[in-house]
């Protein structure tokens, strides 16, 4: 990553070289050469593999729905190529991963940002709605976080994010499911993390709060979600996937070196209230 920056007087905006300055800052990623494995095709992956990929990098996508990946792929600039394939499957995770490095000779970054919710009461919420919150968002990512630190580990290096929530951490109400999944992922990260730590292989987590996409859309449409949602942010509004772009690109790049076992909560103040 490049970093240009210029000192300007924060009262008239002229250059300077006082102490009574701040400092902007643009960062210009370059991650050419990379080999990325996005899992998800969705708001935050798709932006997340369109970020990349104008970075320069080699990007593949695993999602089940190849619609999404046909998209993507026709509305991204850069390399990005599709796999559909069905993430509840260990054996499918595994051959995924294994096609990757065929495709891509290794993996230097995976991004894990498949989530699902279905928001009930513990006491209204069955067996299959946990069952397939629970398979999509906890057991693929330990699936696929495996497969891939088994290419990671030995090559000693890899950069792996996590897509986790905010309710991983506060305990939202008609959330058992997906909470209990993004809890999981945090610790998940944790112990990979730990792990892996001596080899050069980061884990890391960013937790975004309510975003806006295809996942939220229908609920922020209910009468009065989005306003009440949105009071509860100190920044004032929701999310969008343009906003986890930038923590994720951090965390994927040899600047983050020497973080790792880290939930970056990108939530507008979410977490502080």
């Amino acid at each position: 990553m490049a970093l240009f920056g210029v000192n300007r007087c924060v009262k008239c905006g002229h250059k300077s070289g006082s102490w009574l300055t701040v400092r902007t800052m643009r960062a210009t990623w370059d991650f050419t050469g990379t080999r990325a494995l996005v899992a998800g095709a969705g708001g935050i992956g798709a932006a997340v593999a369109g970020a990349l990929a104008s970075a320069g990098a080699a990007v593949l996508v695993l999602d089940i729905d190849k619609a999404k990946l046909d998209r993507l792929q026709q509305e991204t600039s850069g390399f990005v190529s599709g796999l559909a394939v069905d993430l509840t499957s260990a054996d499918a995770c595994r051959t995924a991963v294994g096609r990757t490095v065929e495709l891509l000779g290794g993996i230097d970054v995976f991004v894990h940002a498949v989530g699902v919710n279905d928001r009930r009461p513990v006491l209204e919420t069955p067996d299959e709605v946990w069952e397939r919150i629970t398979a999509i968002n906890l057991d693929s990512a330990f699936w696929l976080g495996r497969a891939v630190g088994a290419v990671m580990v030995p090559a000693g290096y890899g950069r792996i994010v996590y897509l986790s929530s905010v309710s991983g951490l506060l305990a939202h109400a008609d959330h058992s499911p997906y909470a209990a999944t993004k809890g999981g992922v945090n610790q998940l990260m944790r112990v990979m993390a730990r792990e892996w730590a001596p080899t050069g292989v980061t884990v890391n987590a960013v937790a975004p709060g309510y975003t806006e996409t295809e996942l939220t859309r229908a609920y922020l449409a209910r009468p009065g979600v989005r306003a009440s949602l949105e009071s509860l942010v100190p920044a004032g509004r929701l999310g969008r996937p343009a906003d986890l772009t930038g923590p994720v690109l951090f965390l994927s790049s040899d600047e983050s070196a020497f973080v790792t076992g880290q939930v970056l909560y990108a939530d507008g103040g979410r977490t502080l209230v």
